[in-house]
């Protein structure tokens, strides 16, 4: 996975090197409505190994590599005969156990209403100080920490009991028309209680104390006409990603547009370290800055991807006018460069979901992405050669990358 390093210079860019590619071998790990698969590459990313069907049939909404093993894997999925659970492997993927106590609200406590978990939407290994911690979100908005490795886990009190949050949190008929989502769970690589995470709908949340308190970050983040920018009900983040190169550097894909916010003081110049950004203004306005995933670079905090989607007044979540492309900065923000060669040119109306757009970590990294059409991309060269590597896979929900040595 991704390696962390210290905070970048004033270029943002991280000036450790890259281990050699030659050792280097990539999953790429695609989960489905319908199941999962892992594709096997070589380093050059020339051959490719399908893995797959997993849990055929099973809604997997997540697959994520421990990197601080390399080898145990954890799946989130909702099954017709077990409902909700998480599936754990220690060897790659050959065999897998399910989770002895998946993710489950506790009895609700001080009035509040009940709720049952709908399905584990996210997955995030914690620190690589905390050898066996592991962070799950949930439908509805729950987050949940296992300590032993995926075998077990436990409620936070302070966002799932908390009276505010289970306010800002609305009911299981707002928010994503599959079930609100407590999504990008985020660890920073300095600080195992430094913690982030965010709600499709209830806004962005940071904690210092490990998950025991958390405070709101929204300033700066728009939202609808008639709605209350200070009520974090209103706010609708899609996608919130931490810059590895530089971990006081975040990037958001938000349901009103493309943001990026700096916490160290003095770091832009351009922004308070509370407030958000809009970076996306400068898309061009024919395609908007209205989207779902957001991927940064392993190493150059000023690189950012988005894959745009149609965001006109009724919401048809396909790529503008049937031409789907991703969108690259080289310059945190301040010009935005079209990526599509090998792309289809039209008649392309599909949509990439929140989690289904990722990118590796060698030399020269690649990008990977997963469509509502079941198709598999990659973008070589960082996104300027796309082609396609699987066609007619079930709905894809989210793609993940790993290196393996």
């Amino acid at each position: 996975m991704s390696p962390t390093s210290a905070q970048a210079p004033a270029s943002r860019k991280a000036a450790a090197p890259r281990k050699s590619a030659a050792a280097t071998r990539l999953v790429v790990m695609v989960a489905t409505r319908k199941g999962a698969w892992f594709f096997h590459g070589d380093a050059g990313r020339k051959t490719w190994k399908v893995d797959g069907p997993r849990f055929l049939g099973h809604i997997i909404s997540h697959v994520q590599l421990d990197p601080r093993d390399g080898r145990t894997l954890l799946a989130a999925a909702k099954t017709g005969h077990l409902g909700p659970t998480i599936f754990r492997s220690t060897n790659l993927g050959r065999t897998w156990k399910e989770a002895r106590q998946p993710p489950a609200f506790a009895p609700p406590t001080g009035g509040l209403p009940g709720r049952s978990v709908d399905h584990t939407f996210w997955l995030t290994p914690g620190h690589a100080s905390e050898r066996d911690t592991w962070y799950a979100g949930t439908s509805p908005q729950g987050l949940f920490r296992s300590e032993d490795g995926g075998v077990s886990w436990a409620s936070l009190p302070a966002v799932n009991d908390d009276a505010n949050f289970r306010e800002w949190m609305g009911t299981v008929q707002d928010g994503t028309p599959d079930g609100p989502k407590l999504h990008s769970v985020i660890v920073d690589p300095r600080d195992a209680a430094h913690l982030y995470f965010a709600m499709s709908g209830g806004g962005v949340h940071e904690s210092r104390d490990a998950g025991r308190s958390w405070s709101t970050l929204i300033k700066g983040m728009e939202v609808f006409e008639s709605g209350d920018a200070g009520n974090p009900s209103f706010h609708d983040p899609h996608c919130v990603r931490l810059c590895p190169g530089d971990p006081d550097r975040l990037y958001q894909q938000n349901h009103f547009g493309i943001y990026r916010i700096d916490r160290a003081q003095g770091g832009s110049g351009d922004a308070a370290a509370d407030t958000w950004q809009r970076i996306g203004r400068k898309m061009p306005k024919r395609v908007g800055d209205i989207g779902f995933p957001m991927v940064v670079h392993p190493r150059d905090a000023d690189t950012a991807w988005v894959f745009p989607m149609d965001g006109n007044t009724v919401w048809p979540r396909t790529s503008p006018d049937g031409r789907p492309a991703a969108y690259v900065t080289r310059n945190a923000g301040r010009t935005w460069q079209r990526l599509d060669q090998g792309l289809p040119e039209s008649q392309a109306w599909w949509t990439v979901k929140r989690q289904a757009m990722t990118v590796d970590a060698l030399a020269r990294p690649a990008l990977y992405l997963g469509t509502t059409a079941g198709e598999l991309w990659i973008g070589r060269d960082e996104g300027a050669r796309w082609s396609n590597l699987a066609r007619h896979l079930p709905e894809i929900y989210a793609v993940e990358v790993a290196e393996l040595t």
